[in-house]
This record gives C-alpha cells, structure tokens and sequence, in this order.
C-alpha cells in the first residue's frame, strides 16, 4: 500500500506506489507514512520515476527495529504505522505478485463481542501526526494498494451488543484530513453503502471542514474484488477540480 503526496502547487505530476495487503476481513485502515528516504527500487515493485513523489509506502517486510508491531515507511515522510491489536502476526506469507513478499493480514477477533480488538493497521494522533504534513495543501493524491478478500464483508459491528448490526463499510486505505476525529477523510479507498448498495469508491474531502465527496464504481464490488483473488486498486484524486477516478489493475473503473 502507498500514498503519494501528488502535486505541490503543479510542480509535478501526482504519482504514488503500491504494497501487497491481505485482508482476511478488511477493516478500517487508515495510512500515513514513516521516515526514511525512499528505497531503491526492489523486485521491480516501483518504477524509478515515483520515488521522489512517493510519502508513504508500506511492503510490511520491514518491521521498524525493535518493535515488529510497527511498519516502516519506505517513503519519505516518516510515519510507521501501528499493525494493531495484531502485531507481528499480521504480517503473512502470501505474495501478491512475484517477489512481492510479506502482506498484512486484517481480520475481526472475536465479532460477537462487544469490544475493539480487530487486526488493522495505521497511525492516529488527536493532536495531528506532522510528518504527514506533505499531504497539506496539495493539489492531487493518489491512494494504491494490492487487496485480497478471504472473508465476509461487511462484518458484524463487534463495539455494539446487537446480533444485527453490521459495519456499513469496509475500509481499505487512506489518509484522514488534518482535523479528524479518527473518521474524518482526506482522500481514501474503500467499500461503502451508495444509494443502498455496497460499492467500490474514492471518497475525498478537498477541505478538511467541507463535506466529502464520492466516486462509485458502477460494477458490483464482489466482480472487482473476487475472492481469494489479489487485485491491484487505486483511487486519484484532483483537488483542483475536485474529481476523482478509480482504477483496477491498470484499467479505469466505469463509475459515477
């Protein structure tokens, strides 16, 4: 999973990389970036040309030194992430294409439980997190990862004691805006009710106390993330324009 920080004022064009995430059920993650320079290219996993523009990217086969619970960032914003609750178990063997190495797992513990015990991962800080500050004032992002679903989505909500109530969406990746409560979004990619049904979106905010906008894939969310199956997904972001596109696999997602 990746995130790249897009256009500073078009100066470049938006660019971003990607890492193998495996969800056994896909929870909320919410991204942000730790603080190393952006490795050489490994395995062909990142074209040279994005390396400058890449904040964070996460391949979750480099624990930071000395707790395994966290992920270094081979971006350049320096934020590890938090694999929580999880740990170093969530870090699995499961390659999402050739040489691609460890992903991260995410899953529910113990849903018929009213508790907050399931597998996720990111980093969140009520008083902001300023190493994401490359995310302030741009004019584009783009959010990119590999996805697998091996579980049920949505899940039950496991925080409330009713046997009937599920989660409305299933989070994949993303950055918060800069005055979140832990819910609000800047630009993030994930599975959501539209107009009553669960879709793949891109959902934006171009003002952290605006309202936040959609991009809904037309197709039905269980053809473009099969089962079992490792899919590439990316969600772009014009904040100029205020547009976004979704894309999987290489190819533009029909949407509205």
């Amino acid at each position: 999973m990746a995130m790249s920080r897009g256009n500073r004022w078009r100066a470049r064009k938006p660019a971003i990389r990607t890492l193998g995430v495996l969800a056994t059920a896909l929870v909320c993650t919410s991204l942000a970036a730790p603080g190393v320079q952006a490795s050489p290219p490994g395995h062909g996993a990142v074209f040279p040309g994005l390396v400058p523009d890449l904040a964070a990217y996460y391949d979750f086969d480099h624990p930071v030194r000395g707790n395994a619970a966290q992920e270094r960032d081979r971006g350049f914003s320096g934020t590890p992430i938090d694999l929580v609750n999880g740990g170093a178990d969530m870090r699995v063997r499961d390659e999402a294409f050739p040489g691609s190495g460890r992903a991260l797992q995410t899953r529910q513990v113990n849903p018929a439980v009213n508790g907050n015990d399931d597998w996720k991962a990111g980093v969140y800080s009520a008083d902001g997190v300023p190493t994401l500050s490359a995310f302030n004032g741009v004019t584009g992002t783009t959010v990119m990862g590999w996805f697998k679903v091996t579980g049920t989505n949505p899940n039950l909500n496991s925080t409330t004691p009713d046997p009937d109530d599920y989660y409305n969406a299933v989070g994949l990746a993303g950055v918060l805006s800069g005055n979140s409560d832990g819910h609000g979004v800047r630009a993030l990619l994930e599975l959501i009710n539209v107009d009553g049904e669960l879709r793949l979106v891109a959902l934006g905010r171009r003002d952290d106390s605006g309202s936040s906008q959609t991009f809904a894939a037309s197709e039905d969310w269980q053809k473009l993330l099969p089962k079992g199956e490792w899919v590439h997904l990316a969600a772009t972001f014009d904040f100029d324009n205020g547009t976004m596109a979704l894309y999987r696999n290489g190819k533009p997602v029909e949407g509205f």
